[in-house]
C-alpha cells in the first residue's frame, strides 16, 4: 500500500494531497530512511511523522486499509510509540498586589507604572 494513502487513512494528515507533500518535504520516515508518497509500506514498518504544528509522532504500522473511516478505525491501523510530552512549566510573577484589596490608589499605580518600566 502507498505510504500517502496510509497517512491519510490512519488520519494523521487531513487529506492525501497534504500526506504527499509532507513526504516530498522530507517530513516522512520509514524505517529511519526518507520516504516519498508512492513508497510501499506493510504492517510492522515504524514512521516518524514531523506535523505542521512541530510536534513528531512516532507510529508503528498495525494493519492496512486503503479507506479512511471513523476516528476509532484509523487508530486500530497504527501502534503510537511517541514518548509523551514533558508538561510545560507554568511561570507566573508573584501578585504585586494582594488579592482583593480593591482598586489601586493614584500613588501605587505611579509605583506600579515606575516598577513596570524599570
Amino acid at each position: 500500500m502507498r505510504l500517502d494513502k496510509w497517512l491519510w487513512a490512519a488520519r494523521v494528515f487531513k487529506t492525501r494531497s497534504l500526506a504527499g507533500t509532507a513526504c516530498d518535504g522530507g517530513k516522512v520516515d520509514v524505517n529511519d530512511q526518507a520516504a516519498k508518497p508512492a513508497k510501499a509500506v506493510r504492517p510492522g514498518d515504524t514512521i516518524r511523522v514531523t506535523l505542521p504544528q512541530g510536534r513528531r509522532r512516532i507510529l508503528k504500522i498495525a494493519a492496512l486499509d486503503d479507506r479512511r473511516g471513523s476516528a476509532a478505525v484509523a487508530r486500530t491501523l497504527y501502534e503510537d510509540l511517541t514518548p509523551p510530552e514533558p508538561p510545560r512549566a507554568r511561570w507566573a510573577p508573584p501578585p504585586l498586589r494582594p488579592p482583593g484589596s480593591g482598586r489601586p490608589t493614584k500613588r501605587e499605580r505611579r509605583a506600579l507604572d515606575r516598577l513596570r518600566k524599570g
